[in-house]
């Protein structure tokens, strides 16, 4: 019959802080397991004549704490397993940063192991009373040896633990400095509770491993922020300020827009991104992705209000379907390439319609949306040469834009030049994707460089005093060329 683990806390400090309880279980014992003997109450335990063994030995034969606590946790285990009772000894709490705790705990039951975890008093008491911490305020606490800046909300009080070195204290500064600024304020505290070794000092962020000052008992506090700079990066604080535009205190405009007011203003904001992504204008990139960024959370705080989704589902959704049409790496599937890719993506697709029990597509070219015309003319060749329908070559191509620029010199009305147009236009989106480009966006920079080369023949007239329309075809050409000179 397999035996009972007990587990029992020895507190943040000395013998002083030991619970009667435990007290009492550990001068009973016939066998009693420490975690490590680096803690105040081992010297007070061998004055007592009690005795224990540790596991100190394992960490020197481990390479990393997660093996360590495993091969604890199998130890343990092991001996418990031929019927023994055995007291389990951790620092501080047991169930407060004790992974080989979380390990008895699961896999004990599978085992016939029973492990009775009796408690103790954790170092976030001590930490609680000597930093000024009221945790009904919003706390957390996390592990410094793992710690992302995703998990850290500048809002809640905050205790990193695990900071037993430099190393670990630099990991931690960089983690905290994706959301705190780099002057904010830090508080380094170790040995709390313990008398004549605690430690409590205060720095700015960017010092926190300019010194070594970390050790086993090492923690890192950092305080809730109220600086606006850095709430206003949280993507919460953006739907919160949204929610409110749209309360019955914000705004009367955002107020009154619905999902069908709102369409044109999606439209605008990404051509306005595209067009700072063709200038290659970070700054202005980062400004437009947050105007796009505005036309997502309005849409859906607006169908938050009406009781149809939340933007908590929009992300959920997105997630979900890259996570699902995403098989060859979050999956067991493999996928060669890009254009593997690609396939698989297309079939997931097609199986999710099927699921959803939606019929399924009469043409390859159903489900195409009203695109601008150079994009939907691309989506349409591309989905059309799926199945070989599609020119052998870009000389293919080529020949065709001849034979559509020729029908559309001997056209001789405005309706049979329009449409000799339309096959022009459309014959010229086939050979830029036969070049590998896109006919939207490279209409867009000769957009622009249009636009970058007549600015600049402007400014040459202009420096002379004279109105552009005084000026030769033959010298604005010039200008002209000048500009393409300078790489305008």
């Amino acid at each position: 019959m397999a035996g009972t683990i007990i587990v029992v806390g020895l507190g943040p400090g000395d013998e002083s802080g030991i619970p009667l309880g435990t007290l009492r279980l550990l001068r009973e014992a016939d066998k009693i397991r420490l975690r490590t003997e680096k803690h105040p109450v081992v010297n007070w335990l061998r004055r007592e004549g009690i005795a224990f063994q540790t596991f100190d030995h394992l960490y020197e034969a481990h390479d990393d704490f997660e093996s360590v606590y495993g091969a604890i946790a199998e130890s343990l285990l092991q001996e418990a397993g031929s019927g023994a009772t055995l007291v389990y000894a951790v620092p501080g709490h047991p169930m407060v940063a004790e992974r080989s705790v979380r390990m008895l705990l699961a896999k004990g039951p599978e085992r016939g192991v029973k492990i009775d975890v009796r408690g103790g008093g954790s170092f976030l008491d001590t930490a609680f009373a000597r930093l000024g911490i009221d945790p009904v305020e919003g706390f957390a606490m996390l592990d410094g040896t793992a710690l992302e800046a995703s998990r850290i909300d500048p809002r809640l009080h905050l205790i990193v633990g695990q900071v037993y070195d430099r190393m670990v204290a630099s990991d931690v500064k960089l983690a905290l400095m994706e959301v705190f600024p780099d002057e904010y304020p830090v508080t380094v505290a170790s040995c709390l509770g313990m008398e004549g070794r605690e430690r409590v000092r205060r720095m700015p962020l960017y010092a926190l491993d300019r010194e070594d000052r970390f050790d086993d008992w090492t923690l890192v506090y950092v305080p809730p922020s109220e600086d606006a700079g850095t709430l206003h990066r949280r993507f919460d604080t953006l739907t919160e300020v949204i929610a409110h535009l749209r309360g019955p205190e914000g705004c009367p405009w955002d107020r009154k827009q619905t999902h069908r007011s709102l369409r044109k203003y999606l439209l605008e904001e990404a051509y306005e991104f595209l067009e700072a992504v063709g200038e290659e204008d970070f700054e202005a990139m980062a400004e437009e992705l947050g105007d796009v960024l505005l036309q997502v959370v309005l849409h859906a705080q607006i169908a938050r209000e009406e009781g149809y989704f939340d933007i908590r589902d929009v992300i959920g959704r997105l997630t979900e379907k890259l996570i699902r049409r995403h098989p060859h790496v979050f999956g067991e599937d493999e996928a060669s390439d890009a254009e593997d890719v690609k396939g698989k993506w297309e079939a997931i697709k097609e199986r999710e319609r099927a699921e959803k029990g939606l019929p399924k597509a009469e043409s390859l070219l159903d489900g195409i949306p009203r695109f601008p015309a150079l994009i939907r003319a691309t989506e349409l060749q591309k989905r059309a040469a799926k199945v070989g329908f599609d020119w052998e070559s870009k000389e293919d191509v080529r020949v065709k834009l001849l034979e559509e620029l020729e029908e559309l010199f001997q056209a001789d009305s405005p309706e049979k030049r329009e449409e000799e147009l339309g096959d022009l236009l459309f014959s010229a989106v086939a050979l830029t994707r036969f070049f590998g480009a896109d006919a939207e966006q490279a209409l867009l920079e000769a957009c622009r460089k249009f636009d970058r080369r007549f600015r600049f023949v402007e400014q040459r007239a202009a420096e002379t005093g004279e109105r552009l329309e005084a000026f030769s075809l033959e010298q604005l050409d010039k200008w002209w060329d000048e500009a393409k000179i300078r790489g305008l």
